[in-house]
């Protein structure tokens, strides 16, 4: 049994998303993150840098239970545990992590930061707002690129560069993004979009998620709550 502490959010999504698309066991714990449950001893333990995902997985590698942090290795773990999503070939394992990096690096980062410029800063700041709208737009032209001559994004079949990125595109309007501009990454986001597990695992934890409205809750995520030494 695989314990995944986790919320709805992108980052949470792929693992909920990987864990239905491989058919492991698992059990989904809630992390509140705007309770701020990321900042208890217990989480931090297990996830130092105070984010979602986590995960243990009761029988690791050596048949010992195994704690991981950071949603991009984790998906490596799982698509090696399940021999599933990550290539067969040495070539088709770099292709496949040469964009899981991709994900993890910028379309992810780069993607938060104009969300919240755009839909959460107190004030609208001018620079931000731009800098990282472009960057979005930016992000997803390398996707629609890539998308234009295969399939998925490390080739013509499906993995977790493709489970990393999914999620983040599921906010693209409020990233400023339109989906009319990038046909092809379209044609890909409504593909993944209609996958059994991919809507299981958007399902996990969603009824528990909500607006995001609360003054404490936005202090939390992004007020000095988050900066307090720990």
């Amino acid at each position: 049994m695989i314990d995944v502490y986790s919320w709805p959010t992108p980052n949470g999504h792929k693992i909920h998303i990987m864990l239905e698309e491989c058919g492991l066991q698992y059990r989904a714990i809630p992390i509140d993150i705007s309770a701020g449950d990321q900042f208890k001893p217990e989480f931090l333990a297990m996830s130092p840098n105070n984010k979602i995902p986590a995960i243990v997985d009761a029988d690791g590698p050596d048949g010992k239970p195994i704690a991981l942090f950071e949603s991009g290795a984790i998906l490596i773990y799982l698509a090696s545990k399940a021999g599933r999503y990550l290539g067969t070939s040495d070539r088709e394992k770099y292709q496949t992590l040469q964009w899981l990096l991709f994900q993890v690096g910028g379309f992810g980062p780069m993607l938060g930061q104009a969300h919240h410029f755009r839909i959460y800063a107190p004030e609208k700041i001018d620079y931000a707002y731009d800098r990282y709208s472009n960057e979005a737009k930016r992000l997803y032209q390398v996707l629609e690129n890539q998308l234009t001559q295969h399939a998925y994004l490390a080739g013509e079949n499906y993995t977790i560069a493709d489970i990393a990125t999914f999620p983040w595109a599921r906010s693209a309007a409020n990233q400023g993004i339109d989906w009319a501009d990038y046909p092809n990454a379209k044609r890909w986001f409504d593909q993944i979009s209609q996958r059994p597990a991919v809507q299981r695992g958007l399902a996990v934890l969603a009824k528990q998620r909500k607006p995001l409205t609360d003054a404490n809750a936005k202090d939390v995520l992004f007020g000095q709550t988050q900066y307090a030494k720990r």
